[in-house]
């Protein structure tokens, strides 16, 4: 059984990839863009914070109500719009045009991702679902790791207009193979909006949600500006960025890997140490922002925080809040991580408006402190649980 949907899980992986790709991969380019559509850089974060606005607020609730039609045609639709989407990104000189051409296809983003997971997971035994579930999350790693690198490389080193077209190639090849490779698949039994929409009456779900929106707020208040900020502060040629990047989204893979094993083993305290950690590496890197050597060693050190931060840990804080509702806990984990982008992206621009591109990484600092609040208080309301269970 496994080999014979091995085929299937490749595409779901490639599907994902594109996706996320398309979300992440105008990280690199923001400097590009700003001069591309001659706006200011804090505004051209707009394409990245808007987007994530949109699958924030879809997250939860698209998901459900796409969940009773067969999945092959849902993912070939949302496939279908990202790929129309990109080409008129590609296309546009118009910078209002570029930013609906990305929020139109963002509301569709949780839907796929989601179906991904579940489609994974049901086209295996029961016992081999995880393997296939975490073989597509390659899919969202690679999307967050090699999106940024490759698109700011295609930038510099052949053009604006190839770096846009590359997240078009990508969704245009997974449409195709879900087309011809993919087989029909309705859907079945499903848990009821009910029993799902339940779960948010429990305090310690709510608390657990605002603590992934500062943790992701924390990681994307400066890595969204990360392209300039090397450009500006540290003085990096386009190359050196490029790799630079790179050189982030596979420390991310690394921290992946560390923060799943930490986690089966010492859960507590890694959601506790990996914000601290995270903390000291942004103060290291505003005292010495404007050293290259200094900022390599700084960046393989946060990439791997992040990468642990951003999916591992955010994931259990929210899965384990309401494992009586995975699915709808996913789309929940999907919008809270989105939300966070948001208001890092957002407040990253009021800052380096306000004040200037070195000073973004005191909000980094800050969604920290808070999220090292909101930890303490779900730890607290976590305990309250477990020993209401056992009296």
């Amino acid at each position: 059984m496994a080999k014979r949907n091995q085929p299937l899980i490749l595409i779901l992986t490639i599907g994902v990839f594109g996706i996320i790709n398309t979300e992440m991969g105008v990280i690199g380019l923001l400097p590009s863009i700003a001069e591309h559509f001659h706006v200011s850089v804090s505004r051209a974060g707009w394409l990245v914070s808007f987007f994530a606005l949109a699958i924030a607020l879809s997250g939860p609730t698209l998901p459900m109500l796409f969940s009773g039609i067969n999945r092959k045609k849902v993912m070939l639709l949302v496939l279908g719009v990202f790929v129309l989407g990109n080409v008129v990104s590609l296309l546009t000189t118009n910078f209002t045009v570029l930013l609906l051409a990305r929020i139109i296809p963002a509301w569709f983003h949780p839907i796929y991702c989601s179906m991904a997971f579940t489609v994974a997971a049901s086209s295996v035994s029961k016992e081999q679902a995880p393997k296939a579930v975490s073989k597509v999350f390659i899919g969202v790693s690679a999307g967050m790791v090699a999106g940024v690198p490759i698109a700011s490389y295609l930038d510099s080193a052949v053009s604006y207009d190839m770096a846009m077209a590359f997240f078009a190639i990508v969704n245009a090849i997974a449409f195709l193979a879900t087309f011809l490779f993919v087989p029909s698949m309705p859907v079945g039994e499903r848990l009821s909006y009910g029993r799902q929409f339940a779960v948010l009456k429990k305090p310690v779900l709510w608390i657990s949600i605002a603590t992934v929106v500062l943790l992701n707020s924390a990681v994307f208040g400066v890595y969204s500006y990360l392209a300039e900020y090397l450009r500006t502060v540290t003085a990096m040629s386009p190359n050196t960025i490029s790799l630079t990047l790179f050189i982030f989204g596979g420390a991310n893979i690394i921290g992946n890997i560390i923060a799943g094993k930490l986690l089966s083993h010492h859960a507590a305290k890694s959601v506790i140490s990996f914000p601290l950690l995270l903390g000291i590496v942004y103060i290291g890197l505003f005292f010495t922002g404007q050293f290259a050597l200094p900022v390599e060693i700084i960046t393989i050190i946060w990439g791997i925080l992040a990468g642990g931060l951003m999916a591992n840990i955010n994931q259990y804080l929210i899965a384990s809040s309401a494992p009586e509702a995975p699915d709808f806990a996913n789309g929940l984990f999907i919008s809270s991580c989105n939300v966070g982008t948001t208001l890092g992206t957002a407040v990253g621009g009021l800052f380096i408006t306000a004040m200037d591109i070195r000073y973004v990484v005191c909000v980094g600092i800050l969604s920290l402190i808070l999220g090292l609040l909101t930890i303490l208080l779900r730890n607290s309301a976590m305990k309250r649980i477990k020993d209401a269970g056992m009296a």
